[in-house]
C-alpha cells in the first residue's frame, strides 16, 4: 500500500491503515523526542501530542511522501514546547528501551558493558552530534528529508556532519579500547 493510500485510509477510519502508518514512524517520533534529552515522560507525552496533531491534520497533508518529515517537525516542535514550557528539564543519556536478543549465557553482561561504554563515548562528543546520530539510528532509518526536518538542519550537510560524528564517536570508543577489531 503506498503512502497517499495508506493515509487516505487513515482518514477515513482505517484502523489497520492507521497501525500501519504508527509502526512505520513511530521510532522517527520517538528518537526526534529523545533526540531533545526530554524525561521519559516528557517525551512520550511529545510522542503522543504528535500523533494526535496527525489524526487532526490527516486529511489536510498534501504531500503524502513527506509525512515523515511533517511527523518529524511537529515532534521537533513540540518538544521545543516542552522544553520551553517546563522550569525544570531532565536530562539523561538512557537509550530508547529497544530489545535485543541475548543468545549467550553472558549475554545480558556484555550488552550492559558494551552499552555503558557508548553511553560514554557518546557523552564525550557534542552535543549536536550525539542528537544527530540518534536520530539517524531510528529504525526504519528515517530520509534525510526527515532529519532535516527534525534537527533544522540543511540536508545537505547531514551526510557531512554524520561522518565528522562518527569519527568523533570512534575516537572516544580507542581512548575507551574498544577497536573496530574488538
Amino acid at each position: 500500500m503506498t503512502l497517499a493510500v495508506q493515509l487516505a485510509a487513515a482518514s477515513s477510519g482505517d484502523r489497520a491503515a492507521w497501525n500501519g502508518l504508527v509502526d512505520r514512524f513511530n521510532r522517527l517520533v520517538w528518537a526526534t523526542a529523545r533526540g531533545h534529552r526530554l524525561s521519559e515522560a516528557d517525551a512520550a507525552d511529545v510522542v503522543q501530542t504528535t500523533w494526535l496533531r496527525l489524526v487532526e491534520n490527516l486529511d489536510r497533508i498534501q504531500d503524502p511522501e513527506r509525512v515523515g518529515a511533517w511527523l518529524a517537525t511537529t515532534a521537533r516542535r513540540e518538544s521545543l514546547r516542552v522544553i520551553a514550557g517546563s522550569s525544570k528539564t531532565i536530562l539523561t543519556d538512557e537509550p530508547a528501551d529497544i530489545p535485543d536478543a541475548r543468545a549467550r549465557p553472558d549475554g545480558e553482561l556484555l550488552v550492559r558493558e558494551r552499552d555503558q561504554l557508548l553511553r560514554r563515548a557518546m557523552g564525550a562528543i557534542s552535543e549536536r552530534c550525539r542528537t544527530l546520530l540518534r536520530v539517524l539510528a531510528a529504525e526504519p532509518p528515517p530520509s534525510y528529508d526527515e532529519v532535516s526536518a527534525a534537527l533544522d538542519m540543511p540536508v545537505g550537510s547531514i551526510g557531512p556532519t554524520r561522518g565528522r560524528c562518527l569519527g568523533r564517536l570512534r575516537e572516544e570508543l580507542e581512548l575507551l579500547g574498544i577497536t573496530e577489531t574488538s
